[in-house]
């Protein structure tokens, strides 16, 4: 009899270590005090298992971006280290295939020893316990413009922003399907998820049936950046739904990110203690206690429960 129940134990998937014991109907901060600090942190990206988790930490006026690591080992994430590949260029929006086996992110590192000035889309193929050298995706992906956000279906299909030249607008999302192993000439989505706004981070669901995306002063934005979702009938992309108040704020609400189990939607938001009147006077240790945390008015990561989302169609 043990032997039955415990190999019936083994085979059930074991727990995400995001996983909540309550339901996250309402956006929290993720791993305050070590993964949210009071520093900038942003764009979480982890692997299919959910034990690794790599993630942004920002100078204050995000303009410049490392990629770091935490591990969750006996119950907890990891102090973060800079994750092997990163912490001399800017590096942003890491993103894992859903299979673990690749592993994109934009960078402003030089391309074939030219520097750079603008983000261009790597990619990392999984090799033993860690990732091969990044590759530069190459001129069908990249442009002399800013590169944004990769993000990867099922079927190979990468989308990602981009401020070149040919869009509608500031910036645009694009995809480029896998054809062969080779990625065709990317295309602009066009509208309406593409407008005279900017377009920069686009979230492909793996079956491609919902976009969720995010952009820069969109009518009817409720901040700076704000999250969006289209969904695909047919081939053609339903005029893009704002996510709301529950999810949106009067600051950046920005990279957006679905666990690999699809149950929690994650994102990161610069939104303040200080967004609403204070219920009473500060004295210096709690001011300074406040300032020195999460919810200072630098980037954090939240996590809420797709379902709380309204995405079902």
């Amino acid at each position: 009899g043990m032997c039955l129940i415990h190999s019936a134990a083994s085979q059930r998937p074991a727990r995400r270590p995001y996983a909540s014991d309550q339901p996250l109907n309402e956006p929290i901060i993720f791993g305050a005090g070590v993964i949210s600090t009071g520093d900038d942190e942003s764009h979480p990206a982890f692997t299919p298992d959910g034990r690794t988790l790599y993630f942004l930490k920002n100078t204050p006026d995000f303009s410049h971006w490392t990629i770091v690591v935490s591990r969750f080992e006996r119950g907890h994430w990891s102090v973060p280290e800079v994750a092997p590949f990163s912490g001399q260029y800017s590096d942003a929006d890491p993103f894992i295939t859903p299979d673990g086996q690749r592993f994109f992110f934009i960078s402003t590192r030089p391309v074939d020893g030219k520097r750079k000035e603008d983000n261009d889309i790597w990619m990392m193929e999984k090799k033993g316990a860690g990732w091969g050298a990044p590759q530069h995706l190459g001129p069908t992906i990249n442009s002399d413009a800013n590169e944004w956000f990769p993000s990867v279906a099922d079927n190979g299909a990468l989308y990602f922003g981009s401020e070149r030249p040919g869009g509608q607008g500031s910036a645009d999302i694009w995809r480029a399907p896998l054809k062969q192993g080779r990625y065709g000439a990317a295309e602009n989505l066009g509208r309406p998820i593409n407008s005279r706004a900017g377009e920069f981070e686009p979230l492909i669901s793996p079956d491609e049936s919902f976009l969720i995306f995010a952009a820069a002063g969109r009518e009817g934005g409720l901040g700076a950046f704000d999250l969006y979702v289209s969904w695909r009938k047919e081939g053609v992309w339903t005029q893009p739904l704002n996510l709301g108040e529950g999810i949106n704020s009067s600051r950046w609400d920005f990279a957006p990110k679905l666990s690999p189990d699809g149950r929690y939607f994650f994102f990161a938001s610069n939104r303040s203690f200080a967004d609403r009147p204070l219920d009473k006077p500060l004295n210096y240790a709690e001011l300074i206690s406040k300032l020195r945390s999460p919810r200072n008015g630098l980037r954090d990561i939240y996590q809420v429960e797709v379902s709380a989302l309204k995405l079902a169609r």
